[in-house]
Order: structure tokens, then sequence, then C-alpha cells
């Protein structure tokens, strides 16, 4: 390609579509910042610090970090509303609030568990105000019991929620379905916050601290939501491409009438979606939780606006763009920090999702496809 038609070629990129054309503009510009910052150089205009700073490689690694293990854990609460979407067709929007109850199950009986035989009253325990911190390493046990609760107690409340409230309501259309939803959410939350009250309560700290590479300085906590996270999707992925059960899951994603014509039962994909979807939103709040350390009843609610942004910029419907999409909001929502005060970091998740949307509408992986 000559100069000639390179230029003209650029000339038809920024006059077709001239968001593209800003958005490569604005992205060059904070990666020759954060080149800047990196090198320790700051340039000025006009007596105004134009681009630079100051920035460790030290800290850009802990961010990034951050941010993979917040968006893992995104992803895999994301996966549970991307199937519902597919194979449900509507947005569920008590799912934040399932990784809520998921996780005040989980760590209610991590806490009993560590609790035993100290002395502390089980009222105490409960209502998880001990004053004791788990971590992986120093409450091996309770961590992992408390893991498995929060998966099987929260397959438990979605299966219950489908059988009195969305399964009989099945053939209504989307938006009662989804306004149910929103109905149930609120009834969840409040339950929770009724028991356990409104306070942020401090229930997890890690234990122990390694350092990787001189640099980066991850806990066991951190480990562990990393190592669970990575396994649950390959198991996901190997669930979707190996076993009928994934072959059937597709099938109802693309065409519900073509697979009940074929014989899939399709009740049972359902109540196979709400087990997986489920389970794998109380386990992301769980591991959420292992990992800032602190529990409220409205996290799941707060953290359902980062996962519907995920599902969105992955391509809702699809499972692997949940996974994707949540390391990328969690990546781009830790990363904001070098440009942003921290209050402001939550937007700028959001804006890659309003331009994700400019120029890929249907997402990154694009389509309603369960794979």
């Amino acid at each position: 390609m000559g100069i000639a038609e390179f230029a003209r070629d650029g000339r038809v990129v920024v006059g077709d579509r001239p968001g593209a054309a800003v958005v490569a503009a604005v992205s060059g510009f904070l990666l020759l910042d954060l080149v800047a910052k990196l090198a320790g150089t700051t340039v000025f205009f006009l007596g105004t610090r134009l681009l630079g700073g100051s920035l460790t490689v030290a800290s850009l690694l802990s961010m990034v970090v951050d941010g993979l293990l917040v968006g893992l854990a995104v992803g895999l609460a994301g996966i549970g509303l991307s199937m519902t979407y597919s194979i449900l067709d509507f947005a569920n929007f008590a799912h934040g609030d399932t990784v809520t109850v998921g996780a005040f199950l989980g760590w209610v009986a991590a806490y009993i568990t560590a609790g035993l035989g100290t002395g502390a009253p089980i009222s105490e325990l409960f209502m998880l105000n001990s004053g004791r911190q788990l971590s992986t390493v120093s409450t091996f046990i309770p961590v992992l019991l408390g893991l498995v609760i929060a998966g099987v107690g929260s397959i438990g409340i979605v299966l219950l929620i489908d059988r009195l409230t969305y399964r009989p309501m099945r053939d209504t259309d989307n938006i009662s379905l989804l306004i149910a939803s929103i109905g149930v959410a609120l009834a969840l939350r409040y339950l929770i916050a009724f028991v356990f009250g409104t306070q942020t309560s401090g229930v997890a700290s890690g234990g122990l601290r390694v350092t990787l590479f001189s640099m980066i300085s991850v806990t066991d906590n951190e480990i562990t939501l990393l190592v669970v996270s990575v396994l649950l999707m390959l198991g996901v992925h190997l669930l979707l491409q190996r076993t009928k059960l994934g072959k059937a899951m597709r099938a109802m994603a693309d065409n519900e009438d073509l697979a009940r014509v074929t014989g899939i039962p399709t009740e049972r994909v359902i109540r196979l979606t709400w087990i997986l979807g489920g389970g794998l939103a109380g386990i992301g709040g769980y591991l959420l939780v292992l990992e800032s350390g602190t529990i409220s009843f409205n996290f799941g609610w707060i953290l359902l606006l980062l996962i519907f942004a995920a599902v969105i910029v992955g391509g809702i419907g699809s499972i692997y763009g949940a996974m994707a999409g949540g390391i990328l909001i969690g990546l781009v929502d830790s990363l904001a920090l070098i440009w942003l005060p921290s209050g402001l970091t939550r937007a700028s998740a959001f804006l890659v999702l309003i331009v994700v949307l400019l120029l890929r509408p249907s997402g990154i992986f694009g389509g309603v496809s369960t794979a």
C-alpha cells in the first residue's frame, strides 16, 4: 500500500466512523500519558501539566492484578446472567441480590465453623460480628466449606424463586418477567437487611502475603479467588463444549422451539441453567468478599451494574463474552485510578460500555449465543 492509498483510507475511516477516530485518538493520548508517567516525565503547556507525572511499574502491576481479580469474579457472576438471558430471554435484575445471598450464606457457614470451640456465642457468629478475620491459610476448612455452601445455598434460592415466581410466568412477555425480577431483588435485599442489618461487616483478611517478581504482592485470599475462578471458567467451557447438556443449552439458546421439537427436555435444561448460573453467582459473591474483606446487604445490587456492563460489553447472551467482558471491566475500573479520583472510576467502566456499543453494538463476542 502506497502513502497516497494509506492517506485516502485514513480519510475514509475518519469520515465514515468519526467515533472510532475519536476513540483511537483518546486511547493514544492515554497510552502516551501512561508511558510518560512510568518514565517520570512531565510535559507542561502554558503552565498547565499536559501529560506525564509519576507512576511506578510496581504500582501499575498492582492495579492490573487488582483489576484482574475483580474482573474474574465479575465475569464468573456474569455467566449466570448471560445464560439467563440467552436461554430464558429476559434480563434478571435479581441476579445481583442472588450474589449477595450466596455470599451471606457462605460466610455465615464459614464463620460458625471457624468459631466452633472458641466459646463465641452462635448468635454473634451468625451475625458475622465476632470480630474475627478469616483467611484461606489460617482457616482453610471453614473457608472451603463456606465456598461450597455459597454455591449450594444460592442454587437452592434460585430454584425456589423459579418455582414460585418465574415458572408460572414462563409464557408471559419478557417485560413481565423483568418486572418480577425487580420485585424478587427488592425482597431478597431487604430480607437480608432485616436479618443481618445494614452495617458493613469485616469478615476476611489475608493471612499470608506473597511477593512475585519482587514487585507484585498478593494475599492467600487473592490467590484463592484467582485459582477458583479460572478453574470454574474452564469447567464451564468443558461443560458447554464436551457434554450433551452443553449442546442442549446451546441449542436452546439458538432456537428454543426447534430444540423442543427435536426432543430436548427444555424444562430440564432451564432448571440446570438456574443451577449453574445460581451456583456461579453465589461463589462469585463469596470470592469477592474473600478478596475485599467486607460484606454488606446491598453489595450485590451495586455489583449488578458492573455485571450488566461486563455482559453487554462481551456480548449479551455469550458465556465467553461474559468472561472477557468481566475481565475488561475489572481492568478498566482499576486502571482508571491512574487518571481519575477513586469515586469516579466506576464511571470509566460505563464509558467503556458506551464506547463498545457505539463501535460494536453486538458486543465483543457479538450475537446471542451460549457458546
